[in-house]
């Protein structure tokens, strides 16, 4: 199905919105790409490109909107991660009626981007792609979801809770600083993957009576299909997706409003785990001020964050932010982080 905006819609929108477009080229400023790849998924956005540095429009229109696979290449290894950028990037394209020609800029922030050689990397995959006057931009997934809070500039932390977590932040001088966002193996336990392997592990200790009776074991059972602790041995290691074992946090939620104590603990450590890389990143960056008390965007992302449910991890870590901070102004962002990544390449085409 053809997005509303693209073709003769998509024209008058660029005309509206500062120059007249042609029947040539559809765009006189051509369109952003924008991607968030996530330990799970990758979305892709394609946007107009509005060459005012901070004046966009609200809400910014969306071209395209496309969903493939992971593309972190730790997580899922090379060819299957460049694939997911290839599909998925072609598909947003297709849906906003533009062509490679069409892109200005494409700004991708992807999970598992720690190094300059994870950057050049996945850059290079990009670059084959399309034409050569294409700028490119990879950044960490939490650079782009930070950019959601904050309309594309670059100043306060982010918080990214959902598969995986990390604190990531930048001062008015671009210095940045980061926590967490080692991976499960070195202790995200923040992340939904640390609260669901706790839960399991919660599970298996009662069960071996190592640890005390909990309700997880009947929850996560009945979820899973199984009749015994013993078969969650199997059932965990037949796919090592550190997404499939997230997925259970809705189950550890669950049992912990239903007053089981150990699912309450795990909550309320996941929350002071939160927290804790939040404080350890504003405080590198003396975001805070001498004082203390300066005020600063907190941007919070991810489903272990959003989830709304009674026991609201979101909630408790932004309490927990605020007594360590009280200047810091937590944000729940109004778009996604792909359209984050494509607001951080338009600002980036404009400076």
């Amino acid at each position: 199905m053809r997005n509303p905006h693209s073709n003769g819609n998509l024209r008058k929108l660029q005309a509206d919105g500062g120059g007249e477009a042609t029947e040539e080229n559809g765009f006189v400023d051509g369109v952003i790409l924008g991607l968030d790849g996530g330990a799970t998924s990758t979305v892709c956005v394609c946007v107009p490109f509005f060459p005012f540095g901070d004046r966009f429009p609200e809400p910014l229109p969306i071209l395209g909107r496309a969903v493939a696979g992971c593309t972190n290449r730790n997580s899922v290894g090379e060819t299957a991660a460049r694939d997911s950028l290839e599909q998925v990037i072609s598909e947003a394209l297709v849906q906003s009626g533009s062509d490679k020609s069409d892109v200005r800029g494409v700004c991708l922030g992807v999970s598992g981007v720690n190094h300059p050689s994870d950057q050049e990397k996945i850059e290079n995959w990009i670059r084959d792609i399309f034409p050569s006057h294409v700028k490119v931009f990879v950044q960490n997934d939490a650079i782009v979801a930070l950019a959601s809070g904050t309309m594309g500039k670059l100043h306060g932390c982010v918080l990214i809770a959902g598969t995986g977590c990390i604190a990531y932040g930048f001062d008015e001088d671009g210095k940045e600083a980061r926590a967490s966002g080692g991976g499960p193996i070195l202790g995200d336990w923040g992340s939904g993957y640390g609260i669901a392997a706790q839960a399991l592990t919660a599970v298996i200790r009662a069960h071996d009576g190592r640890g005390p009776q909990t309700m997880l074991t009947s929850t996560i059972l009945k979820a899973l299909g199984l009749s015994s602790p013993d078969e969650l041995i199997g059932w965990t290691y037949a796919d090592p997706s550190w997404a499939r074992i997230a997925a259970l946090v809705p189950q550890v939620v669950s049992c912990a409003e239903a007053g089981d104590e150990i699912s309450d603990k795990i909550l309320v450590d996941a929350a002071e785990d939160l927290a804790l890389s939040v404080k350890a990143v504003v405080q590198r960056l003396g975001l805070c001020g001498e004082d203390g008390t300066t005020s600063f965007p907190v941007v919070m992302v991810g489903g272990v964050l959003n989830a709304n449910q009674k026991w609201d991890i979101g909630k408790e870590v932004s309490k927990r932010i605020n007594r360590y901070f009280p200047g810091a102004q937590t944000i729940i962002p109004k778009v996604e982080p792909a359209v984050g990544a494509a607001l951080l390449a338009m600002n980036f085409l404009s400076s």
